[in-house]
């Protein structure tokens, strides 16, 4: 239809004002973001524009943001979808509100050929209002993990709630992708996200297993115990947080625990500050 597409480079993302520019130099009229980077537009003085859209996704949309953003949007959508559904697999238009109240916040429906299941501990679909585990199919669903195919066994299952003649992409069976995330049908017919049924959180967008941080903390030649936390101490403003513990008679020095973090984890899990403590909390 003449549309066109502009990717944004990753020196531009992280600065509000150049992101305003090449908006404004481009002319978009859609952009797709975190939450993180809307509010990076908005301290950057970003106005928008009555016929501009905002997709919001990859982590929570705060009410507070969905205000602003309502503000200077013709419309706001918010998203949700794993990287394994290829990517988005539910949206809702945010509504404006009455004043003095925040919009009504959920995921919505699934979007064109995705299915949505509910399912308890048992694999079979929750009434409406129960929460369970969101379990995701249809044309979006991927193949599985490359090479890793005990972890694919794990988190996708057959699904026998597809039609008798329905086929993955490759001609197989086709599949539901197991989120771990827990949500519920609301009584309007809307999905409810309700947070994650494990320890992964989402920062900036990225899935992070804190755990996994904590094990590359513990291999650190210095740091007997270890604990990782994602902090939001200001509205918007994620951050994790190290606390370590040291051996009897060592030192923790901050910026050799980071590079040593550097070397087998991505930028996104490297913590923002290592704290030094005498003892973790048992």
């Amino acid at each position: 239809v003449g549309a066109q597409v502009v990717v944004a480079d990753q020196v531009t993302v992280i600065d509000g004002v150049a992101l305003t520019k090449l908006l404004a130099d481009s002319g978009a009229t859609v952009m797709q973001a975190t939450p993180a980077t809307w509010r990076l537009l908005l301290e950057a003085g970003w106005r928008g524009g009555r016929h501009f859209k905002a997709l919001c996704g990859g982590e929570p949309l705060p009410g507070e943001l969905a205000v602003q953003l309502l503000d200077r949007c013709g419309e706001l959508w918010n998203l949700y979808g794993p990287t394994e559904t290829t990517v988005w697999s539910t949206l809702a238009q945010v509504q404006r509100s009455a004043p003095g109240q925040l919009p009504d916040i959920h995921i919505g429906r699934p979007v064109a050929n995705t299915s949505i299941w509910i399912l308890d501990a048992h694999g079979e679909p929750c009434p409406k209002g129960v929460p369970g585990e969101l379990c995701i199919g249809g044309d979006g669903v991927t193949l599985g993990y490359l090479q890793r195919p005990e972890l694919t066994a794990e988190r996708f299952l057959a699904d026998r709630f597809a039609g008798p003649d329905a086929t993955a992409a490759d001609g197989s069976a086709p599949k539901l992708y197991r989120t771990g995330d827990r949500a519920r049908w609301r009584p309007d017919g809307q999905l409810e996200h309700l947070g994650r049924l494990d320890f992964q959180i989402k920062v900036r967008g990225y899935r992070i297993e804190l755990g996994e941080i904590e094990a590359t903390l513990a291999t650190h030649p210095a740091v007997a115990h270890g604990g990782v936390l994602a902090r939001e101490d200001r509205p918007g403003d994620v951050r994790l947080v190290a606390y370590v513990v040291a051996h009897a008679g060592a030192t923790v020095a901050s910026e050799a625990l980071l590079a040593h973090l550097r070397q087998t984890l991505p930028d996104y899990m490297v913590p923002q500050h290592v704290v030094a403590l005498d003892g973790l909390p048992q």
